[in-house]
């Protein structure tokens, strides 16, 4: 290996959150082997299908809340915006409404969300915690009042080709779900790595006051991550609505925890400023891999929760750790 080959791999782990994604991608294949030595089953090609196919909405949401992350601020909100697009596209489509048309309104009343969570957060300047929990309700209150308390019934043969599409749907071996993971991975990934804007909210992200001193409009780019966490919140929550064939309120509950816990597992800091999409896939495929796995084996469902919520804390221990010893060592750098 010559000096620009070794210089280019050193700039590459010294990137944002890089070690953390090797370091998530080594546990995930290091799970496979062990569940795939635990039960063979485990390994079979259909249940590599179907693990992929539990992995993509996970990455869907991550995706989001990694945005969100970067920033230094969380939405807590997106769980019940997957439950409200779920019961909001499944009742129109259930009274008959055009599938694409059903989508449209759909996507834009969770975008009306994510503008309300960006600029509760960057204009009002309300702690994203306080902001998007009151959003989190209101929206799990929409997902109730829609179908008028009721879940929604089948959606029957008017949505059949988007259900045929989004759920059924399979090319070269891959479900469309997961097609759809890799599109919008692969767009929002080159928009934060490779733009201007992706540099703000790292900047945002790292210090905010420095961002704005520095021509950074902080309203503009908060508000564009919570717009972005909205929108993948609500294909999430139109491929549930494709996975069941109906809407139900309670739909991605819990979904929150699970963003929040792709993005810690792959990197991105809940202090803002770190982190790359990357770490999003290996994250998530952790996640999938353990539900999967676990259930593989035989653990109870109380169990494979307390074991991967204390995955999810360890994480954000480690990356509090160190962040904080980063700091310090840089100080005493100063000093010298």
């Amino acid at each position: 290996m010559n000096a620009k080959q070794s210089n280019w791999i050193n700039r590459k782990f010294a990137s944002r959150g890089m070690q953390s994604v090797v370091s998530a991608t080594f546990g995930f294949v290091l799970l496979f082997i062990i569940f795939s030595i635990m039960s063979p089953s485990f390994r079979s090609m259909n249940n590599i299908q179907n693990l992929f196919r539990q992995i993509a909405p996970t990455l869907i949401i991550g995706i989001g809340q990694g945005y969100v992350l970067i920033t230094g601020n969380i939405d807590l909100s997106i769980g019940s915006v997957v439950g409200m697009s779920c019961m909001t596209a499944g009742t129109l489509m259930n009274r008959g409404m055009n599938p694409v048309l059903a989508c449209l309104i759909t996507i834009i009343l969770a975008l009306v969300v994510g503008v309300l969570n960006g600029t509760l957060v960057a204009k009002v300047n309300l702690p994203s915690f306080i902001a998007t929990l009151g959003t989190m309700t209101l929206a799990r209150g929409l997902a109730q009042l829609v179908n008028n308390n009721h879940n929604t019934d089948f959606i029957g043969n008017t949505a059949q080709g988007f259900r045929d599409l989004l759920y059924y749907g399979n090319f070269l071996g891959i479900y469309s779900a997961v097609w759809l993971a890799i599109i919008l991975w692969i767009f929002f990934n080159f928009l934060l790595s490779k733009t201007r804007t992706g540099r703000h909210i790292y900047a945002v992200g790292s210090n905010l006051d420095a961002a704005r001193l520095s021509g950074v409009n902080s309203f503009r780019t908060i508000l564009l991550t919570y717009i972005i966490s909205a929108f993948c919140a609500c294909l999430t929550g139109l491929t549930l609505l494709a996975s069941a064939g109906m809407g139900t309120m309670d739909a991605g509950g819990t979904y929150e925890m699970y963003a929040v816990a792709a993005c810690v597992i792959g990197g991105i800091s809940t202090l803002g400023g770190s982190g790359i999409l990357p770490g999003v896939i290996a994250g998530a495929g952790i996640w999938g891999i353990l539900q999967n796995g676990l259930q593989f084996v035989g653990a109870p469902v109380a169990l494979r929760n307390i074991i991967i919520g204390t995955i999810v804390i360890l994480a954000v221990v480690l990356d509090i750790v160190t962040r904080t010893n980063s700091k310090k060592t840089r100080r005493l750098l100063k000093k010298q």
